[in-house]
C-alpha cells in the first residue's frame, strides 16, 4: 500500500533543510513543507474530512497549493483540482458531479465559487495570502492515512465530444508510478531547480513538475502567472536547471531579449500539451543552449505515456513509451494497423486511470481489454517513435489547454437568438489554435458577433470563449443532417484581425 503523500514525507526525511518551494522571497524547506501539510491535515480532520471524501481545490501556483494538496492526500481524501479561471456553472458541475464535501478556492475565485457551492450544498473556504500564517493555529496531524494502491487520489475533469466533463479517477499507484518514472527518466535530483509555471490543477504540471520534483527532493520555483521576461529572469536568479512548458510558453521565451540574461544553468526542457513546431524547437535550443524533449499523455494516463529521451529523440515526434507502458495503433475495428499506417493510439500500463467517476458506460467504451483508446491518430516509424498526425476528437488545443467545442456550443445554444452553431479550431501563430464559432440565427432574431462573443465570455473560463464569431446564412450538412465542420470556412477578414 502507498499514499502519494509519502513522496513528500520521504523527501523531508532525506533533505529536511533543502528548499522545496520558492515564490518570490518566500522559501519553504522540505521540513517546513512537511510541517505545514501536517497542520493542513489536522485542520481538515477537524473539519470532518475523512478518507475517500472528495475535496475541490481551485488555486493558482502559490505556496498554498502544495500545502493543501499534500494535506488532503495525508488524510486520505480525494483531490478534485479545478482551474481557478472557471465560472460558476463550471465549478458547480465539478462539485455536484464529484459530490465534493468541501471546496478550497483562491480569493479571486470566491465570487464564482460561492454561488456554485450554495447550489450544491458544498462547504466553501476561501484561501488567500494570509492562510499560511493561519496554519500556526491549526493542530498538527502528521500521520499519513494508509491507502490501497487502487484508491482514488485525484479526480481530474476532462471532456470529449459528448460535452459534459467527466472525472478521470487517478489512483495513488497511477500517480506514484507516473511521478517516479518521469523522475527517473530525466534524472531529477535534489540538486535540480524546476520552474513551476505549468498550472498544478492540470495533470502535466501536477505530476511532471510538482510531484516529480518533490519526489526527487528538488526545488520548485513557483510562477502563478506566466510572463516570458519574468521567467527568463527567474531562470537566471534561481539558477534553474529544468523548465517544463507548453508550446506557447516556448514561443514567448524565444521572442524574449536574452542579450543580458544568463540561462546557462538550464540542462533540459520538456514540452507537452500540443505539438511543438520544429522551427520553435530548433530556435529555442539554439538560443537557450538546452534540449527540448517532447512527450505525450492525457489526463486519463496520469498523464505521461511517451517521451523523447536525452540523446535519443526525434524532432516532431512524441517519443517512445515510458517504462511500464505499452502503445500500439489500431484501426476502427480494433485490429492493429500495418507498419507506417495511421491508426488510433491505444495505451496499456500502470498509468491508465481507474475509470471515469460514476460513468461505467463511458469507462467501458474508453478502456477495452485493458487498452485505453485515446482518440488521437498517429504513425509509428521503424525505430518505435510515434508521430501525432490528427485528432479523432474535435478537441481544440489553445495555448496547451483543451477546449471542447460541444461545451461552447451548449452555451451558445442557450442564447435565444441562436438557431445552429458549430465551434471549430483555426490555426493561430502563438496559441496553436484559436476558438471560432459559426452561427445561424432564428428567423426574425437579431444578434451581433460581439454580443454572442460576450455572452459566452461571461459563462466560461477566459481561455475558452470564441475569439472569432460570425453569422452565417447556413451551415454545411451531410446527408443525415449532421453539421460537417470540415467544410466550414472562416471569413478571411476575421483571420486577418488580431484575436479579440
Amino acid at each position: 500500500m502507498t499514499n502519494l503523500a509519502h513522496i513528500l514525507t520521504e523527501s523531508a526525511r532525506r533533505h529536511p533543510d533543502r528548499p522545496a518551494i520558492r515564490l518570490d522571497d518566500i522559501v519553504v524547506t522540505y521540513a517546513e513543507l512537511d510541517g505545514l501539510t501536517a497542520r493542513a491535515a489536522g485542520w481538515l480532520r477537524d473539519r470532518g474530512i475523512e478518507p475517500g471524501d472528495r475535496v475541490g481545490i481551485a488555486l493558482p501556483n502559490v505556496v498554498a497549493f502544495p500545502v493543501l494538496y499534500y494535506g488532503l492526500l495525508r488524510v486520505g481524501a480525494t483531490v478534485v483540482p479545478m482551474n481557478p479561471l472557471l465560472k460558476s456553472r463550471e465549478i458547480e458541475h465539478h462539485l455536484r458531479d464529484s459530490g465534493a464535501a468541501l471546496a478550497l478556492v483562491w480569493r479571486t475565485v470566491a465570487a464564482e465559487a460561492e454561488s456554485a457551492a450554495a447550489a450544491t450544498g458544498t462547504d466553501l473556504v476561501v484561501i488567500d495570502g494570509e492562510t499560511l500564517a493561519a496554519t500556526a493555529d491549526w493542530p498538527s496531524s502528521p500521520a499519513v492515512t494508509a491507502r490501497d494502491d487502487a484508491d482514488t487520489a485525484v479526480i481530474l475533469y476532462t471532456s470529449g465530444t459528448t460535452g459534459t466533463p467527466k472525472g478521470a479517477e487517478l489512483t495513488h499507484a497511477n500517480l506514484y508510478r507516473n511521478t517516479t518514472t518521469f523522475m527517473d527518466m530525466f534524472d531529477f535530483s535534489h540538486d535540480d531547480v524546476v520552474v513551476g509555471c505549468l498550472p498544478f490543477f492540470h495533470a502535466f504540471g501536477q505530476s511532471n513538475v510538482l510531484n516529480a520534483s518533490i519526489a526527487a527532493g528538488a526545488s520548485v520555483s513557483l510562477v502563478p502567472r506566466f510572463e516570458a521576461e519574468a521567467v527568463v529572469q527567474l531562470i537566471e536568479r534561481h539558477r534553474v536547471t529544468v523548465f517544463a512548458g507548453v508550446p506557447t510558453m516556448y514561443v514567448g521565451l524565444l521572442h524574449t531579449d536574452l542579450r543580458e540574461a544568463d540561462t546557462s544553468s538550464l540542462r533540459m526542457c520538456v514540452s507537452g500539451g500540443a505539438a511543438l513546431p520544429i522551427e520553435v524547437l530548433n530556435g529555442f535550443q539554439g538560443a537557450f543552449g538546452a534540449p527540448i524533449l517532447e512527450g505525450y499523455g492525457l489526463s486519463e494516463t496520469s498523464p505521461t505515456a511517451t517521451f523523447n529521451r536525452i540523446g535519443h529523440s526525434k524532432p516532431g515526434s512524441i517519443g517512445l513509451p515510458i517504462d511500464g507502458v505499452e502503445l500500439k495503433l489500431v484501426n476502427r475495428d480494433g485490429t492493429d494497423t500495418p507498419p507506417g499506417a495511421v491508426g488510433e493510439i491505444v495505451i496499456r500500463g500502470h498509468n491508465v486511470m481507474k475509470g471515469y467517476w460514476k460513468r461505467p458506460e463511458a469507462t467501458a467504451a474508453a478502456i477495452v481489454d485493458g487498452w485505453f483508446h485515446t482518440g488521437d491518430m498517429a504513425t509509428c516509424d521503424d525505430d518505435g517513435f510515434y508521430f501525432i498526425v490528427d485528432r479523432k476528437k474535435d478537441i481544440i488545443i489553445r495555448g496547451g489547454y483543451n477546449i471542447y467545442p460541444r461545451e461552447i456550443e451548449e452555451v451558445l445554444y442557450e442564447h435565444p437568438a441562436v438557431r445552429e452553431v458549430a465551434v471549430i479550431g483555426v490555426p493561430h501563430p502563438t496559441h496553436g489554435e484559436e476558438v471560432a464559432a459559426a452561427i445561424t440565427l432564428r428567423p426574425g432574431a437579431q444578434a451581433t458577433p460581439d454580443e454572442l462573443r460576450g455572452y459566452v465570455k461571461t459563462r466560461v473560463a477566459a481561455y475558452k470563449y470564441p475569439r472569432h464569431v460570425w453569422i452565417a446564412d447556413k451551415l454545411p450538412k451531410g446527408p443525415t443532417g449532421k453539421i460537417v465542420k470540415r467544410e466550414i470556412g472562416v471569413p478571411a477578414h476575421l483571420l486577418e484581425q488580431p484575436s479579440v
